[in-house]
């Protein structure tokens, strides 16, 4: 069976472009796999909240003394798990001042530990994230292609392969919705331009 990892991180709920490409995503997976089972998680309503001092210092082996901090380090475990368990991770991602949202950026940091998601040896660092298929829904407001003038602003999808590509996940399609704030026209040729590409993904 298929397991799909569906991340939300947009705070807008029902207006974001994102969300809307990320469940448009998973629905064609779906369909693709139709046995396939869904965790699903909307950061901007239930996210972790930002990692504290003592728990990085927890993650790196020290002594946990706070009680209060197992269930934090638990709850970053079950994030990890449920990444290294499934097949497939779909990220709904929107841009905010040219970087991911924070809630976003709060679950990166509980998946991202030495030792569970990546390791250093003589050879340097390994992703332990592998052979898994990542997507990103992009939603941007301009234009910030790698081939564009703005592309020096993208720290959104260029951290996203960056930070996840250093856990393993390098097999990476963006599904990006972009230019949003520039007009309905612009804004529904990049809809429809994404749909085509949803539709037209394979398994």
């Amino acid at each position: 069976m298929t397991t799909i990892l569906h991340i939300d991180s947009s705070i807008l709920g029902d207006y974001s472009v994102s969300r809307l490409l990320s469940a448009d995503i998973v629905a064609r997976l779906q369909a693709l796999h139709p046995s396939s089972e869904v965790i699903y998680h909307d950061l901007a309503a239930t996210g972790p909240g930002h990692a504290s001092g003592a728990y990085m210092a927890a993650t790196r082996g020290t002594q946990v003394t706070d009680p209060s901090l197992h269930a934090e380090l638990a709850t970053g475990n079950a994030y990890i798990d449920e990444l290294l368990a499934s097949d497939i991770i779909v990220i709904g991602t929107p841009m905010y001042n040219f970087a991911i949202s924070s809630q976003l950026k709060a679950w990166i940091d509980r998946i991202v530990i030495a030792g569970r998601t990546f390791k250093y040896d003589e050879n340097g660092v390994e992703g332990l994230v592998k052979g898994k298929k990542l997507y990103l829904a992009s939603a941007q407001g301009g234009f910030y292609s790698q081939e564009g003038p703005m592309a020096f602003l993208d720290h959104q999808e260029a951290y996203l392969k960056g930070v996840l590509g250093f856990i393993g996940l390098t097999d990476v399609t963006i599904i990006r919705v972009d230019g949003i704030n520039l007009g309905e026209e612009v804004k529904a040729a990049a809809m429809s331009k994404a749909k085509a590409e949803i539709a037209g993904l394979a398994a």
